[in-house]
């Protein structure tokens, strides 16, 4: 926590969230003290500045929750969308905002601040920009002066828009588009809104109204996957516009080119249909532009493709709380009712002690390998470098430790209790969402090891890909499990031989 408690308190909604998890930093930076707000706080774990801030657990649609977490608070940032939750996604925000307007004004908040989407006037909008606007609305008719910041694309690594843009670039050298590629967009960089944000903190009193934020530049959204093709070092894509695919089609076609899954790509790409500009520069006056000016297009795609490169994207889109997307990524989830999971698990005793099978554990992949199978893990890494996921070409950060959010080959650290389990969730391309439970146990005195794979099948292609590989189980985790009990059991023995060089580990 800050040092300084006479400092103001802003609380962060949506905390695990794309931009709430970017924000959170941005404000200690600034000198507030800050109340992260999450309904699975757990999911905050090792975040570099968790250990600075309070956590609160609550759901924004229980007012209990909400009176708890808006208790002393000074600035409230909302940052909670239904983005993707379905069709009855604005009468969620509307009731959610209600909620949110009532709690604010009864705990003597003295500023909410919204990001919202940037619209056009006197047309009729898309279900996501309508809810959007509507939720402006309300928190500005909450009795506490609102700032409510309308963006339009964000660009920067993890962004939804982003990364719907770069894929359809990057993996489409020549596509047939919808004509509304032509309208016009003010993109925004990442940095310049949570600047907007952390600045609209500190703004009078008497300023509560809606202001539009937007980058330097006005681009159609084909100029944008020009300039980003050639800042990403590609040949130009031929794009031809068609008049004849509508939202929901050209979403299911994103749906099958991009790992944004159509439930999110259809809001966004319905968004599109309208040209988004700024119509005022107002925010200007409460929050100035910095001194080398805002970050323009091309800029802010070198920015996000440096991060995607050194693979420290902070939040993404996928960290969101979204049914059905790939940010919710506990099996145990209650959001995963009506799926199903396929499920491979085993478990056994090992000759060694909790502490040596546990440092075994924590040591798997990079140069250690996985224990199974090397052959088919590797053709596996190829494959998926052929379609464009990470393969195994990560490694990892530290060849002993593990923290949550580390990339490790094409999987990332989700969950670790020291000790006692290792959660890691596949971000290879395949149909459908993948973990790997690895934990330590004792029953009776003895060390159990418990291995679990976990399977979330996508459609038919989905659960095609598991029967194909179910043959090939029996090799890769039943590889693993024996020789991961080994290589503990290899571990003990040398810990009880006392100092001296210990014996590789033979991890393929």
């Amino acid at each position: 926590m800050s040092a300084d408690a006479a400092a103001p308190l802003a609380l962060v909604t949506g905390a695990t969230g794309y931009i709430g998890g970017r924000l959170v930093p941005e404000l200690l930076d600034a000198g507030y003290r800050v109340r992260a707000m999450a309904r699975h706080p757990e999911r905050l774990e090792g975040r570099d500045w968790r250990e600075r801030v309070e956590v609160v657990a609550a759901d924004a649609t229980d007012p209990q929750d909400l009176d708890r977490a808006l208790a002393g608070v000074d600035v409230a940032y909302y940052l909670i969308h239904a983005l993707g939750a379905g069709a009855t996604f604005e009468q969620r925000d509307r009731a959610t905002a209600r909620r949110f307007a009532v709690a604010a004004r009864e705990a003597g908040v003295r500023r909410i601040v919204y990001l919202g989407g940037l619209h056009p006037a006197g047309e009729e909008l898309s279900p996501h920009l309508e809810s959007r606007r509507e939720v402006g609305e309300i928190l500005l008719a909450s009795g506490v002066p609102t700032t409510v910041l309308q963006a339009a694309v964000i660009i920067g690594s993890g962004s939804a828009s982003f990364e719907m843009m770069r894929y359809l670039t990057e993996r489409l050298p020549a596509m047939v588009a919808p004509r509304w590629i032509e309208n016009r967009i003010q993109p925004i960089a990442v940095r310049d809104v949570l600047r907007y944000l952390v600045g609209s903190a500190a703004m009078p009193p008497e300023v509560s109204r809606a202001f539009d934020i937007g980058g330097p530049e006005v681009l159609t959204y084909r100029q944008m996957m020009q300039r980003y093709a050639a800042v990403a070092g590609l040949p130009p894509r031929v794009i031809r516009a068609v008049p004849v695919l509508t939202p929901r089609l050209a979403s299911l076609w994103v749906g099958l080119v991009t790992p944004v899954p159509a439930g999110i790509a259809r809001p966004l790409v319905g968004s599109l249909i309208h040209e988004v500009v700024v119509k005022e520069q107002d925010i200007k006056t409460y929050v100035p532009d910095p001194p080398e000016g805002l970050v323009g297009f091309d800029r802010a795609v070198e920015l996000a493709l440096a991060k995607i490169r050194e693979f420290d994207v902070r939040t993404s889109w996928r960290s969101a709380s979204t049914a059905g997307a790939p940010s919710d990524p506990l099996p145990e989830d209650p959001d995963w009712a009506g799926g199903s999971l396929e499920v491979d698990e085993r478990a056994g005793v090992v000759s060694a002690d909790p502490q040596a099978l546990w440092s075994v554990i924590e040591g798997i992949g990079g140069a250690h390998g996985w224990y199974s199978w090397r052959l088919g893990w590797v053709a596996r890494g190829v494959m998926d470098r052929v379609f464009g996921g990470p393969g195994l070409r990560r490694g990892r950060r530290d060849p002993h430790h593990l923290a949550v959010g580390d990339a490790l080959d094409w999987w990332r650290v989700e969950k670790i209790v020291p000790g006692r389990l290792l959660r890691l969730r596949a971000e290879m391309r395949l149909p459908g969402l993948a973990w790997l439970e690895l934990g330590v146990e004792t029953d009776d005195g003895a060390t159990v090891f418990r291995q679990r794979a976990i399977y979330h099948p996508r459609g038919l292609l989905g659960q095609l890909y598991w029967w194909a590989v179910c043959p090939f189980h029996g090799i890769v985790f039943g590889g693993m499990q024996r020789n991961i009990a080994r290589a503990a059991e290899a571990e003990a023995a040398a810990r009880s031989r006392g100092p001296g060089p210990a014996p590789p580990r033979a991890g393929t």
